[in-house]
């Protein structure tokens, strides 16, 4: 059972998709595809479900994961351990992140490291909060980037950067040239809203619950699972948003998007490195967390 072809099948699973898997592992879709075939074929079972563009693993694939997950961080702890043999850093880790963190933070940390320890390979893999939390969890990742804390006794969280969430509106709407809304005029008002899971939605509906605002009274008129859906939906007028302020920047910046405040409702959160306090951590992954924790904030 070739390797690459189990690094394949991983990424089909933590991606959801044949054609990112392809590009995550370096091979063509088709070659993926075959790869796959093969693999089914060789267990007598199929191992994924394939129902128009959504890829899911079947039961027998839940199982297979487990397992090859297990061999692939045997081969990778044997990657290390040669590189440390040869008195640098190596192998592979991958960083799971929420939205914000993998878009706007994380990048630039992740090319510095990468410059100081050529030998690495680094992965930034993309999910909501509550999903890289589980990714955590079950042991995908080693390291998480979340915006919002879910409790967890075997999980700890370290904070590492901080955000602010405001209210975009387009640049023609007639709150544009408005500082701030009341909570009042804002539950009145069309908002797209992140997916449940999302970091950003749990921040803003905690702090708008803490103002005495039900969020389920809230006039919701999109459910969207990224920043910049979100994004697009306000610029193309479906409604108002309440998103990170780093996420519109470039928007406000042109003139596309203004930003307001909602009085009365602190809107701000921090992120979190997340990490499991059970799960022994590989030398890469400790050096990756000692180089965040030695940057700050900055961006």
């Amino acid at each position: 059972m070739d390797l690459k072809v189990l690094d394949a099948f991983c990424r089909i699973v933590e991606l959801k998709s044949f054609s990112r898997a392809a590009e995550a592992v370096s091979l063509a879709q088709p070659t993926v595809s075959a790869h796959i075939k093969a693999l089914e074929a060789e267990a007598g079972l199929p191992l994924f479900n394939r129902a128009g563009r959504s890829v899911t693993p079947t039961r027998a694939g839940e199982l297979f994961y487990g397992y090859a997950r297990r061999i692939l961080a045997i081969r990778d702890e044997a990657r290390r351990a040669l590189g440390e043999h040869k008195g640098g850093l190596a192998g592979h880790l991958t960083i799971a992140g929420s939205s914000i963190p993998v878009a706007y933070l994380l990048p630039e940390r992740v090319a510095a490291f990468k410059r100081q320890h050529p030998a690495i390979t680094l992965t930034l893999a993309a999910g909501d909060s509550r999903s890289v939390v589980r990714g955590v969890m079950d042991g995908r990742y080693e390291i998480g980037a979340v915006g919002a804390r879910f409790e967890e006794g075997r999980l700890a969280y370290e904070r590492f950067a901080a955000d602010e969430l405001v209210l975009a509106v387009p640049a023609a709407h007639p709150w544009a040239t408005r500082a701030s809304v009341r909570p009042a005029e804002l539950a009145r008002t069309p908002l797209i809203v992140r997916e449940r899971g999302s970091g950003t939605r749990k921040v803003m509906e905690a702090a708008l619950a803490a103002r005495g605002l039900d969020p389920a009274s809230l006039a919701v008129s999109m459910e969207v699972a990224s920043n910049e859906a979100v994004r697009q939906a306000v610029k193309a007028g479906a409604g108002l948003a309440v998103i990170s302020r780093r996420a519109i920047a470039d928007d406000i910046r042109y003139g596309q998007l203004a930003a307001l405040r909602v009085q009365g409702v602190r809107l701000t959160r921090d992120f979190y490195l997340v990490t499991h306090t059970r799960r022994a951590r590989s030398p890469l992954a400790e050096a990756f967390l000692a180089f965040l924790r030695g940057w700050g904030e900055g961006g």
